[in-house]
C-alpha cells in the first residue's frame, strides 16, 4: 500500500501546480498524506515513508565494523545545510482534494544565470503585478521580499553563516518596516481622531453661533419693541404737555381778564366818592 501511496505521489507531484508562484525556488511538491478513505477521529493519517525493495530471499547481515570514532561524531555538511536552510526557510504545505502536500526549498547550488534570471523574472514580475514604482506598494514590497529570500537561499547554499547573517538582517529590516508601520497607523488613527474632534468641536461651534444669533434677533426685536414704546410714550408726553401748556395759557388769560374786570371795577367805584 505504500508502495504503490509512493508511485501516485511520484506521478501526481510531476504534474502538481505550486498554490503559490513565487521567486523563491523550491523542490517538486511531495504528497504527504491522504485522506480520501474514512477514518476515525483518532486515526493517524497516512505517511509516505521511502519505498523499501522487496526482499526475495534471506537478507545476508552486513559485517560488523566498528565504527571510528571520527566517522560517527562528523556529521554530514550537506545534510547541516539542508536542516539550516529549512530553519531558515521552512517548507510550505497545503491540502488540495482532502491530500496534505509539502513543498520543500530548493537545496540546489544556484549559477550566475540563476540570478540573471532571477532579476528578470522579477522585472518582470513588477510589470505584470503593476507595482508602483515608488510610495508604499505591498505588491512591490511582497516581490522584492521574495527576491531577498532566494538570494539568502543561494547564500545559505554556499556558506550556511553568511546565509544565518543575512537571515538576521533581513529579520531585523521586516521589524523595521513593522514598527513604521505600526507607527503610521497609529499616526493616522491619531489623525483621523483628532479630524473627529474637530468636526465635532466645529459641529458644536456651528451650533453655539446659530444659538447666538437666535438670541441675537431676540434681543434686537425686544430693543425695537422698546425702542417703539420709548417713541410712543415721548410722543404722548409731547402731546399730553401741549394740552397741558394750552389750558395753563388759557388760565392765565381768563385771570388777566378777571384781573382787568376787577380793577375796572374798582377804578368806578372809587371814583364817585371822590
Amino acid at each position: 500500500m505504500v508502495t504503490v501511496n509512493k508511485a501516485r505521489s511520484h506521478t501526481a507531484a510531476a504534474t502538481m501546480i505550486p498554490p503559490v508562484d513565487s521567486l523563491l525556488k523550491y523542490d517538486t511538491p511531495v504528497l504527504v498524506s491522504r485522506n480520501t478513505e474514512k477514518r476515525s477521529p483518532k486515526a493517524r493519517p497516512l505517511k509516505v515513508s521511502p519505498q523499501q525493495p522487496l526482499a526475495t530471499g534471506p537478507v545476508p547481515q552486513p559485517p560488523k565494523t566498528k565504527a571510528t570514532p571520527s566517522t560517527s561524531a562528523t556529521p554530514d555538511p550537506t545534510k547541516q545545510a539542508e536542516e539550516i536552510l529549512n530553519s531558515i526557510l521552512p517548507p510550505r504545505e497545503w491540502v488540495e482534494d482532502t491530500q496534505l502536500w509539502i513543498q520543500q526549498v530548493s537545496s540546489t547550488p544556484s549559477t550566475r544565470m540563476d540570478v540573471v534570471h532571477l532579476q528578470e523574472q522579477l522585472d518582470l514580475k513588477l510589470q505584470q503585478r503593476q507595482a508602483r514604482e515608488t510610495g508604499i506598494c505591498p505588491v512591490r514590497r511582497e516581490l522584492y521580499s521574495q527576491c531577498f529570500d532566494e538570494l539568502i537561499r543561494e547564500v545559505t547554499i554556499n556558506c550556511a553563516e553568511r546565509g544565518l547573517l543575512l537571515l538576521r538582517v533581513r529579520d531585523e529590516i521586516r521589524m523595521t518596516i513593522a514598527a513604521y508601520q505600526t507607527l503610521y497607523e497609529s499616526s493616522v488613527a491619531f489623525g483621523m481622531r483628532k479630524a473627529l474632534q474637530a468636526e465635532q468641536g466645529k459641529s458644536d461651534m456651528e451650533r453655539k453661533i446659530a444659538d447666538l444669533e437666535t438670541e441675537k434677533k431676540d434681543l434686537e426685536r425686544q430693543v425695537n419693541e422698546q425702542k417703539a414704546k420709548c417713541e410712543a410714550t415721548e410722543k404722548r408726553e409731547i402731546e399730553r404737555r401741549q394740552v397741558e401748556e394750552k389750558k395753563h395759557n388759557e388760565e392765565i388769560q381768563f385771570l388777566k381778564r378777571t384781573n382787568q374786570q376787577l380793577k375796572a371795577q374798582l377804578e368806578g367805584i372809587i371814583a364817585p366818592k371822590k
